[in-house]
This record gives C-alpha cells, sequence and structure tokens, in this order.
C-alpha cells in the first residue's frame, strides 16, 4: 500500500516528481507559473470536474498535473478524494515513485488531509492476486502538502485517513476473492487476524455451534453446503461499561438462490452476496487501528446458498433464534433469515445501538442506483446519525419507510411471518422482517447497488466497492467523540 506523508510549506518547495494542484471552474490559477495560466486562459483545461491537464517543466516540479474541482461553492470533502485519486492514479500509469496533492484551503486541514489520503489509497486499489504477470508498478509515497502552520493538523488527518482506508481496502479484498477461496471458514480467519492485531476478542461457531446456540436460520441455510457455514463474533472492549454498538453483516459467500435457483446470467457476481460481511471486518480493522474509546461487537453470519439434497425449500417452516416461526416462500431470500438470527443473537449484549448491512435485495438496487444503499430503521435519530455519516464519507445513504403495511405483506400463512411480501416494495418488505427481530435501537442498510459495480470512478474500481465500511467507520468516530 502507498505511504501517505504530510508536509507543510509551499507548493514550490515541494520536491516530488510530479506536483498536483486542484483548480476550481473559472479561476485562474496562481503562482503556478505562466504555463498553467496559458492552459486555463486558452480554454484547454476548464476545472470542472475531474478535468485533468498534465505540464512539464514547472519550476514547481518536473510535472505539474491540473486537477478540475468543480465549482467553488460546489466544493465538498468527496469531491477531493475524487481529486486526489485522480493525481495518485495518474503518477501511477506514468510509473512515478512519488507525488503530491496541494491541499485546498477551503476546510480545516485535518479533514481534507484525511479525504486526500482516503482517495489516494483507494484511488490506488487493484485486485490483481490471481493474474499471472499482472502489472508490478506502484507509487511509493504520496505527500499532502499544507499550510506550515496546519501542518500538526494534516498528519493528524493523514493517520486517521490511511487507518479508515486500510478497513475499506479489507473489505474489498474480501468481497473481491472467488467463493472458493472466500469460504465461510477463511473469513473466520480473517477475523481471527484482525483480532490477533488489534487486541479483540473472537468467538468462530461451526455447524456444530450454530445448533447447540438455536441459530436455525443460518445453520438452515447452510445444510447443504460442504463449506459449513460459521458465525463470527469479534470484540472490541475499549469503552468501559457503556452499552456496546453491534455491527450485523451479511455474508453469504455464494449465493445460488438455493432450491429457488437463480437464473445463469450475472451469476458470478454472487459473490459478492458477503460484503456486508467484509464491510463488518473492514470496520473492525479500522477501529482497531484507530483504537477508539467505545465497546464494539461485531457480528457476521457466514454461510453458502447452494441446493442439494438436504437443502432447504420453498413451503417449509423455521423456528428461528429468536422463537418467532417462518414460512419459506423462497430460498433465494436467504440472507434475512440468517441477519434475523444474528439480529437475536444482538439481544444479549443490551446495544446502544445496531446496524446491520446486508446486499439483500434487487428492489432495493432498482430504486436506488448504484448511487445510495437503502436505510430504514425503527429509531429517527440513529436513522439521521447513520444518514449523516455516509454524507461525510461520500457513501450516501437514502432514508426508506417501514410502513405497517409492508408488515402485512409478510404476515405468514402457516407461521408467524414469511420470507417473502412478494415483488412489489421488495426492499421494504425486507427490512419490515427483519424488524420483527429488532426490539432496540436499529438501522439497516441495503446495499445491494452500492457494494460492487462495473463501473468505474475515481476511486472505485470495477469490482467490491467496500461500501459501506467507511460509514460505519465515520458513525463510530461520531460516537467515540
Amino acid at each position: 500500500m502507498v505511504l501517505i506523508g504530510a508536509t507543510g510549506g509551499a507548493v514550490e518547495n515541494v520536491s516530488a516528481e510530479l506536483l498536483a494542484v486542484g483548480l476550481y471552474k473559472g479561476e485562474a490559477p496562481e503562482g503556478l507559473g505562466d504555463a498553467a495560466s496559458e492552459v486555463v486562459s486558452s480554454g484547454d483545461f476548464a476545472g470542472k470536474l475531474g478535468d485533468t491537464s498534465l505540464l512539464y517543466g514547472q519550476e514547481q516540479a518536473p510535472r505539474l498535473l491540473l486537477v478540475g474541482l468543480g465549482e467553488r461553492e460546489s466544493f465538498d470533502l468527496e469531491r477531493l478524494r475524487r481529486a486526489s485519486a485522480t493525481a495518485a492514479r495518474r503518477a501511477r500509469a506514468l510509473k512515478l515513485r512519488e507525488a503530491a496533492l496541494a491541499l485546498p484551503q477551503e476546510a480545516e486541514a485535518r479533514e481534507t488531509a484525511r479525504a486526500a489520503a482516503e482517495g489516494a489509497i483507494l484511488g490506488l486499489y487493484r485486485f490483481d492476486r490471481h493474474k499471472s504477470g499482472a502489472e508490478s508498478h506502484e507509487l511509493e509515497t504520496f505527500w499532502l502538502v499544507s499550510g506550515e502552520h496546519d501542518l500538526e493538523q494534516a498528519i493528524e488527518g493523514t493517520d486517521v485517513g490511511q487507518k479508515v482506508a486500510s478497513g475499506a481496502v479489507l473489505a474489498r479484498d474480501l468481497a473481491n476473492e472467488p467463493s472458493n477461496v472466500a469460504t465461510p471458514a477463511y473469513l473466520a480467519e480473517k477475523a481471527r487476524e484482525v483480532c490477533q492485531r488489534h487486541g479483540m476478542q473472537v468467538t468462530v461457531l461451526d455447524r456444530a455451534g450454530l445448533q447447540e446456540e438455536g441459530l436455525t436460520g443460518l445453520s438452515t441455510v447452510g445444510r447443504s453446503a460442504s463449506n459449513e457455514p460459521r458465525f463470527i463474533v469479534l470484540e472490541h472492549r475499549k469503552g468501559g461499561d457503556a452499552a456496546p454498538i453491534v455491527l450485523v453483516g451479511k455474508a453469504v459467500t455464494f449465493d445460488s438462490g438455493g432450491i429457488s435457483i437463480k437464473p445463469s446470467s450475472g451469476l458470478e457476481d454472487m459473490k459478492f452476496d458477503m460484503s456486508g460481511g467484509a464491510a463488518v471486518l473492514g470496520a473492525m480493522e479500522a477501529l482497531g487501528a484507530l483504537d477508539l474509546a467505545l465497546n464494539v461487537v461485531a457480528l457476521v453470519p457466514a454461510t453458502e446458498n447452494l441446493p442439494g439434497g438436504d437443502a432447504y425449500k420453498p413451503g417449509d417452516v423455521l423456528k428461528l433464534h429468536s422463537g418467532k416461526t417462518v414460512e419459506i416462500v423462497t430460498t433465494d431470500a436467504e440472507g434475512r433469515l440468517i441477519l434475523a438470527d444474528a439480529l437475536s443473537y444482538a439481544r444479549r449484549y443490551e446495544p446502544a445501538a445496531v446496524i446491520d448491512c446486508a446486499t439483500l435485495t434487487g428492489a432495493c438496487h432498482v430504486a436506488l442506483g448504484d448511487h445510495a444503499s437503502g436505510l430504514m430503521g425503527n429509531d429517527e435519530g440513529l436513522i439521521s446519525e447513520v444518514r449523516a455519516a455516509g454524507e461525510a464519507a461520500g457513501e450516501r445513504a437514502w432514508h426508506l419507510p417501514l410502513f405497517e403495511e409492508y408488515t402485512e405483506q409478510i404476515k405468514g400463512d402457516v407461521a408467524d411471518i414469511k420470507n417473502s411480501g412478494g415483488r412489489y416494495g421488495g426492499a421494504l418488505t425486507a427490512g419490515a422482517f427483519l424488524k420483527e427481530f429488532a426490539d432496540y435501537p436499529w438501522a439497516h442498510l441495503d446495499i445491494a447497488g452500492t457494494a460492487y459495480g462495473k463501473k468505474d470512478n475515481a476511486y472505485t474500481p470495477k469490482g467490491a466497492t467496500g461500501v459501506p465500511t467507511r460509514l460505519l467507520v465515520e458513525f463510530l468516530l461520531g460516537r467515540a467523540s
């Protein structure tokens, strides 16, 4: 991973193979020399968001990269993340060892440095460990240049940004792994490594442990898989006697749909159905590195969902961990079954708040596209807090309703509830299902449209995005402060 450093002083004193400077739309550069002024005045560089212009032989550095920030009044930290990623990726494409980015002065140096550090690390991410002859060149050092009097803040922000980004990188790595590698047992081992690094407690229940604990949803979904399910518990205990925050992440390491088998088109993407669990493990990695004074418990129910002679079937009735009975309408609505067990398990901690995240419904993807996660819950204050964390992190979430009518849609015919309310309002009936198991402040993030994607942007490559790792860490930082 690239080393991010912070330095203070005038940009002309920075020694780097490439210096990147952000410019606003329609504004002339100051102190960057005649060539920079000419490229702007000629219209070759307009300063639009994402615009770039590379100049050689400038006084400031051998290469001067102008990066568009868009309208000044629209500046926010998300635009800076993307500009930083653009600069870092351009430096790597030029096969440079070292580059620098001048931090804008429109926000506190701590926040701009953090955002720029996140953008650079996430922008340089690539998953190529399974490719023979993969591109080997990496940018070694990326400097963030602040004003001299802001250097201490910039150093602090850089450190936080690197730690937050490292969690998102872990989440991306886990989700990008093929399902023959990232099995439930593999996730359990990665959880143990996180706990060992940061002095956390870890508990892993195997198939026998699931049955003893009464985690019927998880054990039933994983019943026909040769890669046995796991229930993974991580505990960060740094908050004294305070009630813990519980993070829950769905980790279906491959989802065929089970007996209700999915169409073959796009089925390879179902390795990403564990992205919620990956994000929770990534958040715990960042939490441990930041050493926040909080009590945080992570619950990751992990399994495959496969057909087989021992698979559960439509029409079956399950008695879940909470004691509620569920009529199975479709075995392709398995995520809510394993989350229901985890939400019920969370009660023992008497939590201050619980947030679950899951690639739960295609309906949410249809409703919100790739740009926002669906946000539901039973506590308006918690929902507002989660949404604000998403805005700050650049991982937006949109509040969706859980009217009583959605609960009526999942009322069971032969059991308490059923695991599907039909085609219409699918994201909301799934949320209503989960609400039945949460008798504490609870929020649910449906990340089906945001956890992975086909398109590239400045700091999100194709494949796993790591969403909502940074949202969760932002939430925890807010609680810690």
